[in-house]
């Protein structure tokens, strides 16, 4: 009994495991005891016992591991385009296919049979198919990959194959065929799918070691992609989304890894203070995407006012804003802050020859379509064999009946004189055959009943031979022409599957959003100018402006120095601070005008410049960097105003001018580091402002990108004019709506806008339109009356539409009549000038005609000469080099009180 108690007893750990010799083999393994009970015995030391050496073993496994995970459960192979256990499902759906509706619950079970896995897995890989909405035809709620709901339990949901799976992806005739896991079933090794399903659907899956990402395209664009391939030609593949969206591929390569594809939200403007999300970047839903809006709104990065999701079948997102939030800067910010925009890596890896492979779409579209034509040529030669077949037994069974061979049967009395009698009949017609007879050609003759040879057809006999040998000759033509055929058979299938399958995600390049220009500016900055500090922590000193934490802040000194830096709670740059403000490192418009003095006792300089490109928390001096130095006179001006000041001097000796004003547009833009003009050499005792400036520089170009449909002023695009401070642009919508707006670069523009110019005031605006309540055609011409209003410019009615708009001098149109009672009446140039006066914007205009019209066209101006104005003022300045043109000179002060200009 105390034998017994001792051996229940449980080791303790400290006795037993610390004094075991688990020493490391040469492979670098431990060696590992397993024992039974709680009896520990060292390796071989009771071999009658159940003890097993596990050196070595797990050496393996871990391998083994990974490439069953890789094989046989993430990756999908090349040839199908199939993970196993969708492969499984599919091969389960075609068993239990009736052509009715089967509940999902039951199809999972009977996958069940062939996938040594849970039903959970199985249910959720049958869902994920279903939605691709593809090859399943569904019935109840399989989820909504809009808003994130998952489907209904399998039990109350069902499935069948679509059509298209019918069509694509089965036929066992050709179809390789393994055992399942246990032994008792066999199951495709792979479904001989002849379309890119791997490409239409997309597929994602982690395993061990490596992922697989291939992004889903469209349906059509694959079709004529692969027509393309198989005619020589080339081709360029981008993804399509289901969800939509727009989508910037420039740097898709191929799919391959490294390449990412940026993803946005379609945003609309409602009105001025609602926006609208209709499309959803790819990996997100409408969920996740208010989340993300709500915790950018948390943290400050972007106001609104609230959200509303009306999201059904199609997704639509309200964002009320507040009263004063741009809706133009919103967009940006939604974009640059939220799940609006999302950043996707595709990496194409599937699996070859039992191993995964890393390759890009174009590659794996060239192997699904040479597999299509393999496919279709193996299946063309099983039916040309089934139609040989079905000829030679027609034509043996017209020689049989016809030389009544069966007459003589009663005369053998075994099979192979039997046999060899019909050889031997049949030996005159042997030539006429596709192959030799055989023995089981000759069973079904002796099998053929008496009633059908006694009703044979013979004229019958030779349609039906007549007919196969047409049909033979059919897939022969097809065989010889293969690429053709299956150049027919991918035409076939988008005629017949391709109608309501077009791009859904819009293709375009994306401008980049500098996050400090659309970030809202939720809190304060202040600085403290004596003792040098500044922060948005400093509540109780002089306020700055509004900003962000992302913002720089530019600082200048009095003793000459400048320094850009990040926002912060509170922060030193130097004591006497004479300017700070927040910093746009691309901002060539704004100029700091300054005078200073060189060193303690030195002479006076002038210099304008601009800052554009520095290194944060780094001290520039302005200055000739002599001790001493310090600011006399400082100003910013956006816009690079130039200010008139008066200069005041010391009485000094026997100098008799000692006042005088400097015009500081006379000074060229320079470089921060230029050393400037001359003012004097004399002591200055005071400098005072005469007169504000205007505005030096040249009218801003500005041009229109219609790839990305932005504004920019980098030269990209259509080049709109010359733009003022005040000067606007002239928007025109094919609805009928028109405003006029400042051209800033973050303005989005509708999709409907068909005119975008530079606005002349006094210029006007000529168009034709359809009445919806006069059932009638009109002209009208008008100046835009206010200018900070959007105005509709047509009857409000809902069917009427605008046919042409002209913001030409003297716009002429060509009116093409409509045929009625066969007479075709001449087509009619109307000059719009001449046809009506200019009126007011909501005025209806003169009737155009009563007849019925056809087409209204536009046609070339009469020929105007406007007079354009000269732009003046000097070029931004745009970097250290910048105003080196213009003539620079000197400003001094002589000793009779004269003032003198000398060249340097």
């Amino acid at each position: 009994m105390k034998d017994e108690e001792e051996d229940n007893i449980i080791p303790n750990e400290d006795e037993n495991f610390d004094n075991q010799d688990n020493s490391t083999n040469e492979e670098g393994f431990d060696d590992i005891r397993v024992s039974t009970g709680h009896h520990f015995y060292e390796n071989n030391e009771n071999p009658e016992d159940t003890i097993t050496k596990v050196t070595g073993m797990y050496k393996d496994w871990f391998l083994d591991y990974a490439s069953y995970v890789i094989l046989e459960r993430a990756v999908p192979a090349i040839e199908d385009g199939f993970k196993p256990v969708q492969r499984r499902i599919m091969h389960s759906m075609k068993e239990l296919d009736d052509g009715r509706y089967n509940k999902v619950a039951n199809i999972v079970g009977h996958t069940m049979q062939y996938h040594p896995h849970g039903d959970a897995s199985i249910g959720d890989a049958m869902v994920q198919i279903g939605q691709k909405d593809l090859i399943i035809d569904m019935q109840g709620n399989w989820g909504n990959i809009l808003t994130g709901d998952s489907a209904a339990a399998s039990r109350y949901i069902e499935a069948r194959i679509s059509k298209f799976g019918h069509d694509v992806l089965y036929s066992p005739k050709i179809t390789e065929w393994g055992m399942s896991y246990d032994g008792r079933r066999a199951e495709p090794i792979n479904l001989p799918v002849k379309f890119p399903l791997l490409l239409a659907q997309g597929a994602e899956g982690i395993a061990v070691g490596l992922s697989t990402k291939v992004l889903p395209h469209n349906f059509n664009e694959l079709i004529d992609s692969s027509i393309k391939i198989l005619k020589g030609k080339p081709f360029t593949l981008f993804p399509d989304f289901p969800t939509a969206g727009i989508a910037d591929v420039s740097n898709y390569n191929d799919g391959l890894r490294g390449g990412r594809v940026r993803v946005r939200a379609k945003i609309g403007q409602l009105d001025k203070q609602t926006l609208v999300i209709t499309q959803i970047p790819f990996s997100t839903n409408t969920s996740t995407l208010i989340d993300s809006i709500l915790k950018a709104n948390e943290k400050g990065k972007i106001k609104i006012k609230k959200i509303e999701d009306n999201t059904a079948a199609e997704v639509e997102i309200l964002i009320h804003l507040p009263a004063g939030v741009s809706p133009d800067k919103t967009i940006d910010a939604l974009y640059a802050f939220t799940a609006c925009e999302t950043s996707v890596a595709p990496l194409g890896c599937v699996i070859a020859n039992h191993k995964p492979l890393f390759i890009g779409v174009s590659d794996m579209l060239k192997i699904s379509t040479n597999r299509t034509v393999d496919l279709l040529k193996r299946e063309l030669e099983i039916q040309l064999d089934e139609l040989e077949n079905k000829w030679h037994f027609s034509t043996l069974e017209k020689i049989f009946i016809r030389e009544e061979m069966y007459i003589d049967f009663k005369l053998y009395s075994d099979r192979e004189s039997l046999y060899k009698y019909m050889y031997d009949r049949f030996e005159p017609f042997l030539k006429s055959f596709v192959r030799e007879i055989n023995d089981d050609d000759l069973q079904k003759l002796t099998q053929i009943p008496m009633i059908r040879i006694t009703r044979f057809d013979s004229d019958k006999a030779d349609e039906v031979i007549s007919k196969l040998e047409a049909e033979m000759e059919q897939v022969k033509y097809h065989l010889d022409h293969i690429i053709d055929y299956t150049i027919d058979f991918f035409q076939k299938l988008k005629d017949k599957y391709g109608k309501g399958r077009e791009r859904q995600t819009e293709l375009r390049s994306f401008d980049n959003i500098e996050a400090t220009k659309v970030v809202l500016r939720n809190t304060k900055l202040y600085v403290n100018k004596e003792e040098g500090f500044f922060g948005t922590g400093l509540k109780k000193d002089e306020y700055v402006a509004d900003c962000s934490d992302i913002d720089d802040v530019i600082v200048f000194l009095r003793d000459g120095k400048m320094m850009v830096s990040k926002v912060d709670d509170k922060k030193f740059v130097g004591k006497d601070i004479i300017h700070i403000a927040v910093f746009d490192k691309n901002d060539k418009r704004t100029i700091y005008n300054m005078m200073y003095r060189d060193g303690k006792n030195g002479s006076t300089f002038i210099k304008r410049f601009n800052v554009s490109g520095v290194t944060r928390d780094k001290f520039y001096d302005l200055t000739q960097e002599k001790p001493g130095s310090m600011v006399s006179y400082f100003s910013a001006n956006p816009n690079g105003e130039a200010e008139v000041v008066t200069i005041l001097l010391r009485q000094v000796g026997s100098v008799k001018k000692l006042k005088w004003d400097v015009d500081f547009s006379d000074i060229a833009i320079k470089g921060r580091a230029s050393r400037g003009n001359t003012v004097t050499k004399y002591p200055i005792k005071k400098i005072e402002l005469k007169e504000k400036g205007i505005s030096t520089l040249r009218p801003r170009k500005v041009w229109f990108d219609d790839t990305v449909q932005r504004l920019n002023v980098d030269g990209r695009g259509e080049l709109l004019g010359e733009f003022r401070p005040n000067d606007r642009l002239l928007i025109v919508n094919q609805s009928g709506k028109l405003k006029t707006i400042i051209p800033e670069l973050t303005t989005h523009f509708d999709e409907d806008m068909i005119v975008l110019e530079k606005w002349n005031p006094n210029k006007p605006v000529s168009c034709i339109y359809y009445c919806g309540e006069k059932d009638r055609y009109f002209v009208k011409r008008f100046l835009v009356e206010n200018e900070n209003k959007e105005e509709i410019f047509i009857t409000e009615h809902e069917k009427s539409q605008l046919e042409i708009v002209s913001t030409d001098w003297r716009p002429v149109a060509e009116v093409i009549f409509a045929k009625v009672k066969g007479v075709q009446k001449e087509n009619q140039i109307v000059d719009l000038e001449q046809f009506i006066a200019v009126k007011g914007i909501k005025a209806l205009g003169n009737q155009l005609t009563t007849d019925k019209l056809k087409q209204i066209n536009l046609l070339d101006p009469l020929p105007y000469e406007e007079i354009l104005e000269e732009p003046e003022g000097q070029p931004e300045a745009t970097d250290e080099s910048e105003g080196a043109d213009i003539t620079d000179f000197n400003i001094e002060l002589d000793d009779d009180g004269q003032i003198t200009l000398s060249l340097e």
